[in-house]
């Protein structure tokens, strides 16, 4: 039995590693294509290190650019690749520009598609991730969902068919990296003038709602000056170029520095008091890692992180914000969110037996 899998993002290469792992094991044939949607070391390449990720058999080499354009040209490479190697079924992840092509190119020529992910809903459709995730499960063959909440969101939508609960592969690959950088501190990177034994947060911030409006990034930076403990902000390539074009002056309390690797992410998590974000998976490993997650959006996918206030929706509201400084001590998280961390075998089975 062949499989061609598709990825190009950071979260991509992550989920794809256990189940790509449990592909090996159980004799499935995978084909993998990377388009190319993160393209440098830092985003890219050190995941497949790190993680053991077998090469990409088809790097399409395709990023920059509009949606529509990246879209368009991943479509014409990836159906090529589809037709070449003529597989059983072709396995997306999650909501990219890559996940949607993926879809459409295998639906187009009558090849089964699979969505690890399936069911999610932001309900934001001004969100391209949304768009994404809506139109993939709706021409996917076999839906591998996450939680009960994306099982009924599917439900809603009228899908019935080939929808099976797994837990979230991204779980397996989350709590193996906690058990590998624990004990350890080789993964912790080295970033100039910042003191890991002090206590700080750690940002990500790269979602298109928040930095190409002008009036919500300098919101978010303006209400960073009341933080009460140093941020550690290991910056995407694309929030450094908004905030040098808009000539954004960045408080004291924030240290800039490279994206970080994944097992290094993982260490410096691990390390954290609280984690700010607009990322959709860094909200989950902050919950796996017990760290108060304050979201940096109105929405999230991931609802259940909600319960027990391990997750804050704030958006980009200065007072909520700065209010979510404040520790919350009666915060509560539970072990067995989204799964054990034993999902990629189940999904890999959930394959093998519905196409064979």
């Amino acid at each position: 039995m062949k499989c061609v899998t598709i990825i190009g993002a950071r979260p991509q290469f992550i989920k794809a590693a256990p189940v790509s792992a449990a592909m090996i094991e159980s004799g499935l044939d995978e084909i993998l294509i990377h388009t190319g949607q993160h393209y440098d070391y830092e985003m890219s390449q050190v995941f497949f290190d790190e993680l053991k990720i077998p090469p990409p058999k088809y790097n399409l080499d395709i990023s920059g650019g509009s949606h529509a354009q990246m879209t368009g040209q991943m479509l014409e490479s990836i159906e090529a690749v589809i037709i070449k190697e003529s597989p059983d079924f072709v396995l997306v992840y999650g909501d990219t520009n890559s996940t949607l092509a993926g879809s459409l190119a295998a639906s187009k020529i009558h090849v089964p598609v699979v969505h690890m992910e399936a069911g999610l809903r932001s309900f934001n459709k001004k969100m391209p991730e949304e768009v994404n995730r809506i139109l993939t499960d709706h021409i996917s063959a076999l839906l591998l969902c996450p939680s009960d909440t994306a099982i009924s969101n599917l439900k809603n939508e009228g899908i019935l068919e080939g929808v099976l609960a797994v837990g979230d592969i991204m779980a397996d690959a989350a709590k193996q990296a906690l058990k590998i950088v624990s004990n350890t501190e080789n993964y912790l990177p080295k970033v100039a003038d910042f003191n890991f034994e002090n206590e700080f947060d750690l940002l990500t911030l790269h979602r298109a709602e928040n930095t190409e409006d002008e009036s919500k990034i300098r919101d978010i930076f303006k209400a960073f000056e009341h933080a009460k403990r140093p941020i550690l902000f290991p910056i995407h390539p694309r929030t450094r170029k908004k905030i040098a074009d808009l000539a954004i002056s960045l408080p004291n309390q924030i240290t800039t520095c490279e994206p970080f690797s994944y097992l290094s992410m993982a260490s410096v998590l691990a390390l954290s008091t609280n984690v700010l974000t607009d990322s959709g998976g860094l909200q989950k490993e902050a919950y796996w890692s017990k760290k108060p997650c304050i979201t940096l959006r109105e929405e999230t996918e991931w609802v259940e992180t909600l319960t027990g206030g391990a997750n804050r929706l704030v958006g980009t509201d200065q007072k909520k914000i700065i209010s979510s400084f404040e520790l919350n001590e009666d915060i509560q998280f539970s072990d067995s969110l989204y799964g054990d961390g034993n999902s990629a075998p189940a999904c890999v089975t959930a394959m093998i037996n519905y196409f064979k």
